[in-house]
C-alpha cells in the first residue's frame, strides 16, 4: 500500500469516527429544545443539567447505553438513548452509577430497551459495588408496548427485584423523585435506602384519573401522592426538597457520608497502581488510525495496537511462539496489572501448522488462550479481551486437529472465569469467535466497541453466498421455482440486510455493548473501567430478625 493510499484510508476512518461522535452529540440532546422548554415551564431541569449539578466537575462521566433504542421504535417517533441516561461518575469523590429518566423523551416512559438499559446499569453497579443514584422523572410503562415491557424476567419487574437484591448486598441506593413516579415504577424509590422528593412531584400507584375510574374517588394529585403528603402524612419520603438544585445538593451531601468518601484514592480501593507519571503507553494513541482501516481488511500486528494502550515496557507475552493467532500477555495499564487476550490480525507461520490466517482462532490458539484465562483466575488478574475475530478455523484439517474440542475448552474457561472481564471490540466479532473472546453472553463487566466494529454470526458476503447456495440447490431439486435473476436479487437483499445489522450502532441500540468509544480514547477508558471493576465487595451486611409493624 502506498503512502497516499494509507493516508486516504486513515482519513476515511477518522471521518467515520467523527461522524459517530457527532451523532452521539445529537443523542445527548434528548427531546431537543421543545422538550427542555417543557421541563423548565414545570420548574424542572433537563436531565443532563441535573447531572451537571450532581456530578463532580473534573472526572469524566462514563455513559452506558447512549445508543439504546436507536432507530428501533420509529413508528412512535425518535427515542434518543431510550429515554434514560445511565453511567458512572464521581459524586463527592465517590464513583456512583447514575440512572436518570429523561422526561423530554416521551415523558420518560419506559420502552423495552429502556428497561434492558436500566437492568444492565444495575448489574454493572452490583458487580462493581457502585452506589446507585436514581433520578426519577417518568410516566411509567409505555402502554402501547406493555406486552414487551411488563412480564418477562428481563422486563420492568426485574428492576425492582434488583433493587431488593442490591440492597441486601449492602450497596447504597438513593432515589431522588423530581417529577412523575407512577404505577409500578413507584416501587423503585421505596426499595432504595434513602428517598428524596421535590415539591410538585408525584408518587403514587395510580394517578387521579385511574383512581376515579377504579373506585370512583375524586382526589387531586397533591393529596394523592404529592411530596408534602409523603413527607408529612405517609412518611414515605425522607427528604422534602423545594426544587431540583436543592435536591441534588442534598444527594451529594448524603453520598459524602459514605465511608469511602473519606479516602477515595486509598490503595485499598484502587489496587496496586503506580503513580500516573510513571505509567505511560509506549506509542501515541493517534497511531491507531494509521494501523487499522474502516473496512477491517487491513492486516496489522496487534502488539502495535496494544502498545498504544498498555504501559511502556510492561508487556510479558505468554507462550509467544505458540498459538500465534491469539496474543496472550501480562501487562499493566496505568500501573494496574492485567491479563490480555487479543486476536492477532497478521498472517503467521507455525512450525506445526504452517501458515495461519490472522483473525482466525485455530486449535493451538484456543488451547493457549484457555490456559491463560485459567492462569489469570489463579492469579486474580482482571482480563481484557481485544476482539477482531472472523471465527474458528473450519475444514478437514481443522476438524481433525480437534478444533471443536479446543474451542469448547476456551468457551468453558471464559464461562467459568470469576475475575473481572472487560471486552473491547476493535474490528470484527463474528460467529463463535464472539463467544470465545468474551462476547456479551459471557458476562464481561463492561463491553465497549470502536466505530469500526462489526457484529454478526458471519460476514455479509459469506451470509449472502450461503443463502444463495441453499436456495439454488432447492431450485435444482424443484422444491422451489426461482429464476437466476430472483436468486441474485435475494443474494443482494440478504447482503444489504447483513451489512445494516453488522453496523455497530445496530448492536448498540439493542444493548449488545455498553458504549461506542473513540479508538484514541481506549487507554483512558480502560483506566477508568479498571478502577470500577477492582472495587472491593461490601464486607458487612446489616440484617434483622422478624420485626412487628
Amino acid at each position: 500500500m502506498t503512502r497516499s493510499s494509507e493516508s486516504s484510508t486513515s482519513e476515511v476512518l477518522r471521518a467515520h469516527c467523527a461522524a459517530i461522535a457527532k451523532e452521539e452529540a445529537v443523542l445527548r440532546e434528548g427531546g431537543g429544545k421543545a422538550g427542555h422548554e417543557r421541563q423548565r415551564k414545570m420548574g424542572r431541569l433537563p436531565v443532563r443539567e441535573r447531572l451537571s449539578h450532581l456530578l463532580d466537575r473534573d472526572p469524566a462521566f462514563f455513559e452506558i447505553g447512549l445508543w439504546a433504542a436507536y432507530k428501533m421504535y420509529e413508528q412512535w417517533g425518535k427515542i434518543p438513548a431510550a429515554g434514560v441516561v445511565a453511567g458512572i461518575g464521581n459524586v463527592a469523590g465517590v464513583p456512583c452509577m447514575v440512572i436518570a429518566n429523561d422526561a423530554t423523551v416521551k415523558a420518560g416512559a419506559f420502552f423495552p430497551q429502556t428497561t434492558k438499559k436500566v437492568i444492565r446499569a444495575q448489574r454493572i453497579a452490583f458487580e462493581c459495588s457502585l452506589p446507585i443514584i436514581y433520578l426519577v422523572d417518568s410516566a411509567g410503562v409505555f402502554l402501547p408496548m406493555q406486552d414487551e415491557i411488563f412480564p418477562d424476567e428481563d422486563d420492568f419487574g426485574r428492576i425492582f427485584r434488583n433493587n431488593s437484591v442490591i440492597s441486601a448486598a449492602g450497596i447504597p441506593q438513593f432515589a431522588a423523585i423530581m417529577g412523575n413516579c407512577v404505577a409500578g415504577g413507584a416501587y423503585l424509590p421505596v426499595l432504595c435506602d434513602k428517598i428524596l422528593m421535590t415539591k410538585g412531584s408525584g408518587l403514587y400507584l395510580a394517578g387521579p384519573s385511574l383512581v376515579k375510574a377504579a373506585i370512583g374517588q375524586i382526589v387531586d394529585a397533591e393529596e394523592l401522592g404529592g411530596a408534602q403528603m409523603h413527607a408529612e402524612i405517609s412518611g414515605t419520603v425522607d427528604f422534602f426538597e423545594k426544587d431540583d438544585p436543592s435536591c441534588l445538593k442534598r444527594v451529594r451531601s448524603l453520598v459524602a457520608l459514605l465511608p469511602e468518601a473519606v479516602s477515595n484514592a486509598s490503595p485499598a480501593r484502587t489496587g496496586r497502581a503506580l503513580p500516573a507519571d510513571k505509567s505511560k503507553a509506549a506509542k501515541n494513541a493517534d497511531m491507531i488510525y494509521e494501523l487499522i482501516s474502516f473496512d477491517g481488511q487491513k492486516n496489522y500486528d496487534v502488539r502495535d495496537l496494544l502498545a498504544t494502550i498498555i504501559d511502556a515496557n510492561s508487556m510479558n507475552e505468554y507462550k509467544a511462539d505458540y498459538g500465534k493467532t491469539i496474543v496472550t500477555a501480562y501487562a499493566r495499564i496505568n500501573g494496574r496489572p492485567v491479563g490480555i487476550v487479543a486476536n492477532q490480525r497478521l498472517q503467521v507461520r507455525t512450525r506445526k501448522e504452517g501458515i495461519q490466517m490472522g483473525g482466525v482462532i485455530y486449535s493451538d490458539s484456543a488451547d493457549k488462550a484457555a490456559r491463560f484465562v485459567m492462569d489469570c483466575n489463579q492469579s486474580g488478574l482482571p482480563i481484557i479481551f481485544f476482539q477482531d475475530v472472523t471465527g474458528f478455523m473450519v475444514g478437514r484439517d481443522a476438524e481433525q486437529s480437534g478444533i471443536i474440542r479446543s474451542g469448547a475448552k476456551l468457551v468453558n474457561a471464559v464461562s467459568n472465569s470469576v475475575v473481572p472481564k472487560i471486552t473491547v471490540i476493535v474490528g470484527g466479532s463474528f460467529g463463535a469467535g464472539n463467544y470465545a473472546m468474551c462476547g456479551k453472553a459471557y458476562d464481561p463487566r463492561f463491553i465497549v466497541a470502536w466505530p469500526t466494529a462489526r457484529y454478526a454470526v458471519m460476514g455479509a458476503a459469506q451470509a449472502s453466498d450461503t443463502v444463495f447456495a441453499i436456495l439454488a440447490r432447492a431450485r435444482e431439486r424443484g422444491d422451489k421455482k426461482a429464476t437466476q435473476e430472483e436468486l441474485e436479487e435475494l443474494r443482494a437483499r440478504v447482503k444489504q440486510s447483513y451489512e445494516e445489522q453488522t453496523d455497530i450502532r445496530y448492536g448498540a441500540a439493542r444493548g449488545w455493548l455498553d458504549a461506542i468509544i473513540q479508538p484514541h480514547e481506549t487507554r483512558d477508558v480502560l483506566i477508568r473501567l479498571l478502577e470500577y471493576v477492582s472495587r472491593p465487595a461490601p464486607h458487612a451486611r446489616f440484617h434483622t430478625g422478624v420485626i412487628q409493624v
